[in-house]
């Protein structure tokens, strides 16, 4: 059954409030279009004021534009952080959003696109006028003009390139396409002087605040895999892609104090850009809403406090799924720091070592499903078990009997990996937090979490955390990060003291 989709757009009085104010927290949950000219804006932006009688409210940029608005070049729509919100639960247009952000109309149809969710093609363009108040196919086109609008304006990247970055197979398509939209030619956008031969291509990210990108990072250099991935106290590192010719990217805070990651790409091409930027977003989960979040565990005597000390706390994601799978059985009922160890002794056995290092430090792409299927893992210190389990797994998905498929509900997803030998609802649940960022992804059997849970108290059974996290639901993978981020805290601040 689909769970109920978000409201579309703040009440009037909201978006009035937060436009005057210029209020960062509702980047992305709406855009301000001025029909004295025709233009669209976030509610950010830092140009005057316009009069209320000439100002519109939309749920999104594509509906904006739909309604013959176009861009702003000032605060620059493109650079405003997803409506996380619409793309989360079980509703087909959240799902139907969740495959369009993933490109399953760049090479797809409507019509497909609406089998994927198991419904006709015109009943979904129903429901996506009425929720989102544009069709399928405004969405997809919205979003690579606006990541072409980026690229013109951030990068030296020729126009050519910009175009097969923004999905279009035809220059001549993109420029009318792109004038239509922006009332200008591609080429009036070009700021950048040539990038230097061999310079990483530089993005900006864009978040909504609060955003605590100093807990992340730490949550993740505690996983990280060495030869594979960096993290240091500024940012995530990382080598990707063919093992001839590895793509690598870093990802550290804007320098000036916006809000905003900075992402430095080498080696990408152009036709892949959009799927690397939208895997980061998720990754790093830059569309979340914290407003929304913390209106669900304000009024929750364990929750309330840690969301209030905390504001900024995001889920961290993984990079590619089959990656996540195998940290996950290897991290079975062991610390972190001994799954960490297992992971990189895989890493380095079976990992494709890179005839050069893109950057110190980086020099081998993780094992694929193909390689570990048949791998010979006794000699890593790995239990039986274990071995078996990610061989099936590997398998599995060779197979296509399980996947990491977006749009699929959660519980669809925990049952299919349940069925695998080895593969226990912890185990699910901790994949579909890091590899599908789902938001209300829960281990409840998760020993610390049944402690944390219950504060002075003896630790919850599996069933008793279960009932009481459905008061945080949609969001009970963020209750899992604060949870553990507070049991963390608390063994630090033992540890001080003694």
């Amino acid at each position: 059954m689909d769970t109920p989709l978000p409201s579309a757009l703040p009440d009037a009085r909201t978006c009035e409030r937060a436009r005057l104010s210029r209020d960062a927290r509702f980047d992305g949950l709406f855009f301000t279009a001025v029909t004295s000219t025709r233009i669209y804006c976030r509610p950010v932006c830092p140009a005057p004021s316009p009069k209320p009688t000439n100002v519109r409210y939309y749920a999104s940029a594509a509906a904006a534009e739909a309604d013959g608005f176009r861009p702003c070049l000032r605060c620059r729509p493109e650079l405003a952080p997803g409506n996380g919100d619409w793309q989360r639960g079980g509703h087909v247009v959240a799902r139907a959003l969740t495959l369009i952000e993933h490109g399953a109309l760049e090479t797809g149809s409507v019509d497909e696109l609406a089998a994927r969710v198991e419904l006709g093609a015109r009943q979904l363009r129903r429901l996506f006028v009425e929720h989102v108040g544009v069709p399928p196919l405004s969405v997809h086109t919205t979003r690579r003009l606006l990541f072409a609008k980026q690229l013109l304006t951030e990068t030296a990247m020729p126009v050519t390139e910009v175009a097969l970055a923004a999905g279009f197979g035809s220059l001549r398509r993109f420029n009318a396409a792109f004038a239509q939209a922006n009332r200008l030619a591609p080429r009036e956008l070009r700021r950048q002087p040539r990038a230097p031969l061999g310079a990483p291509l530089v993005l900006r990210l864009g978040y909504r605040p609060p955003y605590d990108f100093a807990a992340l990072l730490a949550f993740l250099r505690g996983r990280a895999l060495p030869g594979v991935e960096a993290v240091d106290d500024s940012g995530y590192a990382r080598v990707f892609g063919d093992p001839a010719q590895p793509s690598w990217l870093r990802l550290s805070a804007w320098p000036q104090g916006e809000h905003a990651l900075k992402l430095e790409l080498h080696g990408v091409a152009p036709a892949q850009l959009l799927g690397v930027v939208t895997r980061l977003r998720r990754m790093f989960d830059l569309d979340a809403s914290p407003q929304a979040i913390a209106a669900v565990f304000k009024r929750d005597a364990v929750l309330g406090p840690l969301a209030k000390k905390h504001p900024g706390q995001r889920l961290p994601g993984g990079w590619d799924g089959f990656e996540i799978a195998v940290r996950a059985i290897l991290g079975q009922q062991v610390s972190v720091a001994a799954a960490r160890t297992l992971a990189s002794r895989v890493v380095q056995r079976f990992g494709t070592p890179l005839a050069d290092a893109p950057l110190p430090g980086l020099e081998r792409i993780f094992p694929t499903p193909a390689q570990l299927a048949e791998a010979d893992l006794g000699t890593l210190g790995i239990t039986g078990a274990r071995i078996a389990t990610i061989r099936a797994v590997a398998q599995a998905l060779l197979d296509g009997r399980i996947d990491f498929r977006p749009e699929q509900p959660l519980e669809t997803f925990v049952e299919r990996w349940v069925a695998l030998p080895g593969i226990g609802a912890w185990t699910a649940h901790y994949m579909a937090m890091r590899a599908l960022s789902h938001p209300d992804a829960f281990p409840a059997a998760d020993l610390i979490l049944r402690r944390a849970a219950a504060p002075g108290a003896d630790e919850l059974s599996t069933r008793a955390l279960e009932q009481r996290a459905e008061a945080w639901r949609p969001w009970r993978a963020y209750a899992v990060m604060h949870l553990w981020r507070s049991v963390g805290e608390a063994a630090v601040a033992a540890g001080a003291k003694r």
